[in-house]
């Protein structure tokens, strides 16, 4: 709120330089507020009474955005890859399956293991475990298992992640 959208009866008053003006009306800080040709902006709200500071409104609103982007562009968003594999594939095909996680694990991503079965491979569901084991220790050295192997329907999913 700024301006004459502050219709408190009193409020704690802070000056453009940040010195504490004290408890006053609300018309009395607008009055300030024009004379310093500045705007009064309500900072805190909830605070008892609210708390405003005469500022620069457009210039507080640009400061605001320009930390908003900053913290923005600090952020990494953590993607969820997945690599699927079958019961029945060759050591060359895996090892080409552990490359690929270990690329999505170096760009900073989660990576999904998902072991499907299909038919009668659901028969033998336990004797396939020893895949993901395989997996977990090729890429020990790089990541954590997140989420522990476990039964999905027709297919056994676990999650690694980057170690730290």
């Amino acid at each position: 709120m700024i301006n004459e959208q502050i219709r408190d009866r009193e409020v704690r008053l802070i000056g453009e330089n940040g010195q504490q003006l004290g408890i006053m009306s609300a018309k009395e800080a607008m009055k300030l507020a024009q004379e310093a040709e500045l705007d009064l902006v309500k900072i805190a709200p909830t605070a008892r009474p609210p708390v405003c500071k005469i500022i620069d409104y457009g210039k507080y609103r640009y400061e605001l955005a320009r930390k908003e982007k900053e913290a923005r562009k600090k952020q990494k968003v953590v993607e969820l890859k997945e690599v699927r594999l079958s019961p029945n594939i060759d050591a060359n095909d895996l090892n080409t399956k552990i490359n690929a996680a270990r690329k999505f694990l170096s760009k900073g991503n989660k990576v999904k293991i998902t072991l499907r079965f299909r038919g009668r491979e659901m028969a033998h569901m336990h004797s396939s475990k020893h895949i993901l084991d395989d997996i977990v220790k090729e890429l020990e050295g790089v990541a954590v298992v997140e989420k522990a192997p476990k039964v999905e329907g027709r297919a056994i999913s676990m999650v690694l992640a980057e170690k730290k």
